[in-house]
């Protein structure tokens, strides 16, 4: 019967109309198909939307009404599925069950989706060094790692973007990774983040969904490396817990200026416990010790052209040059007390605990200073899991992190082949390891004797037995229930607090200066602009009046629609105190140690001059690096040649912190000719740089539409000073944003 159906009707329909027509049961014709089917379809309702306790969206069948087999979600063994939002757990705060086989198929089907690249945070750039330890943290930890000051353990960090492939870019628009393997002497321990505290979703039963909408569209296979498309904004614009991280990802957080110079967050709330088995909440925090930079836009947009590898060459760069990247260990530490009386869940991963609210402790410093000896055999074999903790440190019931911790074992083992990866030299733990698991795939050791078993009486036959357990020594999860609803029935809900989608996103944009401000609606209108639903950015824009009426404003009219009325709230959003700690500008360090100044030059630049600034820059702790129209020499003025760095058309000044331009009357008229060195000089002004100049090079900045500013200086003392800031006040004068 469905053969003699029009080709038009979608399958959903055509079914519809059989099941109907079968459920008659009679020979009926062509014109009664039409009828039932027309009846059936007006009948028929695509979904009900409802909101849970935590204000999470449920796309359900109807309850009432004839309904297709195809809308009934179901596992892969043709299972109902009655809530595909929320993991099962014990209590609406307690731990996530292993039970939970929805889950766990969904997580499982997921992490074997892509071999054998990895399906998030496939680019990435790694290096070795170490973590040093600076104040003691044994009241409240019996880690060993943080009991002694001047210890040292070695670490293997890997920073990615999240989205694209592992030939994609560097420079997009992009969450990245912050991922630490600390090899103890009590094994490893993986602190696996982001350079953004917060993640998108509250539950990891979400985690296959997100990154399917995020990803390249599944029809036609790109967007490659970014969110501005339509699945994505369909996606994040039906589930308002995403609407605190949308104003991190759109903020210029997304575009760090180097991998150096970002934070690094752990995102969830863990658990330290001490020696005693009391236990403390803990957040951790990586700060560059550089301060955290970032590009504009539209400078993002053209690194992409001039260097795919831009944060992957800076960081090779600076580590085989000795300016060592740093970061501080900042610990945020609270009891179940405190956590009580904040307006949010600390269990809830989409929240953050201000600076302000609790102050950062700093206890150390992670140092880089080595690069990978092969790319291969260290960055990609690499295998991080947020579950490989050592005692002293444990988890919470996170539902993001709960999930979390089955999925990555799982997906590195469908990555690299094995369950035997652990023992790749990467991975493998720098303290002894003994253990009974034997065999499997690319076995790499060779265990000797008949003991893989336990308990053994093999000793009394005077064989070696293996190891034992250890009460003392071993890991011990914290036993008891520290919250409410923490235990309970068995449920598939949220916790009441998890339903504030917006109060924390109202925070961070009041917490943003100006021109912060109108980096985030501006970049909301590009991402929207993209999207080629006509209902999803007016359903975006409705969540963002929730965060505030001004923002909604701007993006309505950047995208040149109508103002929408504010979606409903799950829970009221409440106004809280902004977090000066949030903003990049009002947190900026003023230095040029670690940047990168382009000198310009040509034939008859002055040789004193240029060798004074080069010599002043490397001083000041940062790199200088020469263009020239011709890369092989340019003759300066006292008749000698020097070879350039890099040549005008390929290294444009996007690469670059500040730039100096060094030419004599001669080599400006040559360059009023070339369009490259007009661009290279334009683009560094709008990209709110610092620009030092000979007088000679005055009319190269005229025709590039330079205007006197601040940051427009000579080649003197007055240069390097402005070489470590952005002119975050120029913008306005060169540029429209929402």
């Amino acid at each position: 019967m469905s053969d003699r159906l029009p080709k038009s009707l979608n399958k959903r329909s055509r079914a519809t109309i059989v099941m109907l027509a079968r459920r008659k049961g009679e020979h009926i014709s062509c014109e009664d198909i039409f009828e039932i089917g027309t009846t059936a379809m007006a009948d028929t309702k695509e979904f009900e939307t409802e909101r849970g306790q935590g204000g999470e969206t449920h796309q359900r069948v109807p309850s009432t009404g004839p309904q297709s087999a195809e809308t009934y979600l179901t596992t892969n063994q043709g299972i109902p599925v009655s809530d595909n939002q929320n993991s099962l757990k014990s209590g609406s705060r307690g731990p996530t069950l292993l039970e939970d086989f929805v889950l766990r198929e969904k997580i499982f089907h997921f992490d074997h989706e892509r071999i054998p690249e990895r399906i998030v945070h496939a680019r990435g750039s790694a290096a070795h060094g170490y973590f040093e330890l600076t104040e003691s943290l044994s009241d409240v930890t019996s880690a060993d790692l943080f009991q002694r000051p001047g210890d040292k353990v070695p670490v293997f960090v890997r920073f990615s973007t999240v989205a694209g492939g592992a030939g994609s870019v560097d420079t997009p628009r992009d969450v990245r990774g912050f991922a630490v393997k600390f090899y103890t002497q009590q094994g490893n321990w993986d602190l696996v983040g982001n350079n953004i505290p917060v993640f998108f979703i509250q539950d990891a039963i979400k985690f296959p969904d997100l990154i399917h909408s995020v990803k390249m569209e599944a029809d036609r296979a790109y967007p490659q490396a970014g969110s501005a498309h339509g699945t994505f904004w369909d996606f994040a614009s039906l589930l308002p817990e995403t609407t605190h991280m949308l104003m991190w990802a759109m903020s210029d957080r997304a575009i760090p200026r180097s991998l150096r110079m970002m934070q690094g967050f752990g995102i969830h709330t863990f658990r330290f416990v001490n020696k005693d088995g009391k236990s403390t909440f803990v957040k951790f925090h990586w700060k560059p010790k550089l301060g955290v930079q970032s590009t504009v836009w539209d400078e993002a947009l053209k690194l992409q052209a001039a260097d795919n590898d831009y944060h992957r060459r800076d960081l090779w760069e600076a580590i085989a040059s000795g300016n060592f990247p740093e970061w501080e260990l900042g610990v945020q530490l609270f009891d179940d007390e405190f956590a009580s009386k904040l307006p949010y869940d600390v269990l809830d991963a989409t929240k953050i605990i201000p600076e302000e609210v609790l102050p950062l402790k700093i206890v150390g410093r992670l140092v880089l200073d080595r690069n990978p000896d092969n790319f291969f055999a260290e960055t990609e074999q690499v295998a991080y899991c947020p579950a490989n903790i050592v005692p002293g440190i444990d988890f919470t019931n996170d539902p993001l992190l709960q999930g979390r911790l089955f999925s990555y074992l799982d997906t590195q083992k469908s990555r690299l082949g094995t369950a035997n990866f652990h023992q790749l030299p990467i991975n493998a733990p720098k303290c002894p390891m003994h253990n009974f698991q034997r065999d499997g795939m690319m076995q790499m050791t060779v265990p000797k004797g008949r003991a893989n078993y336990e308990p053994n009486s093999l000793s009394m036959a005077g064989e070696e037995g293996g190891p034992r357990e250890c009460p003392a020594t071993g890991f011990r999860s914290f036993e008891r229930a520290s919250g409410e609803h923490e235990q309970g029935d068995k449920l598939r809900v949220r916790a009441e607090l998890f339903a504030d989608h917006y109060s924390q996103a109202r925070l961070f944009w009041k917490s943003q200066t100006e021109s912060e401000q109108a980096h985030i609606a501006s970049s909301f209108v590009f991402e929207l602009s993209k999207v080629e639903f006509d209902h999803v950015p007016p359903r975006v824009i409705a969540n963002l009046m929730n965060v505030d009426k001004d923002l909604a404003t701007r993006v309505a009219d950047g995208l040149g629609i109508d103002l929408p009325k504010a979606n409903p709230a799950a829970k009221d959003p409440i106004d809280l105190e902004p977090s000066p700690a949030l903003s990049i500008q009002k947190n900026m360090v003023e230095t040029i140690e670690g940047r990168k100044i382009g000198i310009l030059i040509a034939d008859g630049t002055d040789a004193k001059a240029l060798a004074k600034l080069k010599d002043a820059i490397i001083k000041s702790g940062a790199t200088p690096f020469v263009v020239a129209p011709k890369v092989g020499k340019a003759t300066l003025s006292d008749g000698k040649t020097v070879k350039a760095d890099g040549q005008l058309a390929g290294s444009p000044s996007q690469l670059f912190d500040a730039v100096a331009i060094v030419l004599s009357k001669e080599g400006t008229e040559m360059l009023l000719r070339e369009a490259a060195a007009i661009q290279w000089v334009m683009d560094a002004f709008g990209h709110l740089k610092a620009i030092g100049h000979t007088d000679e090079a005055q009319p190269l900045l005229q025709k590039a539409g330079v205007e006197p500013d601040d940051g427009v200086a000579g080649l003197g003392d007055d240069f390097l000073a402005a070489a470590a800031k952005r002119f975050w006040d120029r913008e306005a004068k060169i540029r429209l944003l929402a």
